[in-house]
């Protein structure tokens, strides 16, 4: 029997394959600007951060201002996308049906956008009244305020409770906390998980195996 007794999963990456999607949005509008960026770039510099430290790294790489309204923009034409192509990582409905413990999603991006992906994949009866956004707080990863606000409000300790993380911000941000944390490795680009989380896996099925051996 695992000695865990809370799972906090991260959304973008861990519970639904939405990556591609909105990093590619944000290459997209960032290519108008005249940045000159692939989505090869984006996942090496983007994949954990919050939408306004991108916007920041974008601005370093053109030679105007980036447009006040850019964030709505993306907002919109990512929220368009996720309606039309977004999936669920592959095992992660197994993964969740079968868990004994409570478990809770902890995300960078806000509410509204956590609950449409979830919404949108068939995951959000899993995560509905567990859900914990850093834009309520407004404390981001690498800041582990996110994690420890998910442990408190479901009645763990940090000590108690598993990260479940795809980026290396939010290892970070987990282990900073006194959390051990996951590495999910599907989309690890730059090869750095391992050296930072607990343990890394890449197949989501085999979760449920590596927890129970953490007893």
């Amino acid at each position: 029997m695992s000695r865990y007794k809370c799972i906090i999963f991260d959304c973008d990456g861990v519970l639904v394959d939405s990556e591609p999607l909105g990093n590619q949005v944000l290459v997209d509008l960032a290519n108008k600007l005249g940045a000159n960026i692939t989505l090869d770039y984006a996942f090496k510099n983007f994949k954990g951060n919050s939408l306004q430290n991108c916007v920041a790294q974008i601005a370093n790489l053109i030679d105007t201002e980036v447009p006040t309204n850019f964030i709505d923009q993306y907002r919109k034409l990512s929220y368009e996308k996720f309606k039309n192509e977004i999936k669920p990582v592959e095992g992660v409905f197994d993964v969740v049906s079968n868990l004994k413990i409570p478990f809770c999603v902890a995300s960078s991006g806000p509410e509204t956008k956590i609950k449409l992906n979830l919404k949108l994949t068939g995951l959000l009866p899993y995560f509905e009244k567990n859900i914990f956004s850093c834009y309520t707080i407004q404390k981001w990863k690498p800041d582990p305020a996110i994690f420890l606000w998910a442990a408190k409000a479901m009645g763990f300790q940090p000590t108690e409770c598993l990260v479940i993380e795809d980026s290396i911000i939010g290892v970070n941000a987990a282990v900073s906390g006194g959390f051990d944390v996951f590495g999910f490795t599907a989309h690890d680009y730059n090869d750095e998980l391992k050296d930072k989380a607990t343990n890394t896996f890449g197949e989501m099925l085999i979760l449920p195996k590596l927890i129970d051996s953490k007893s």
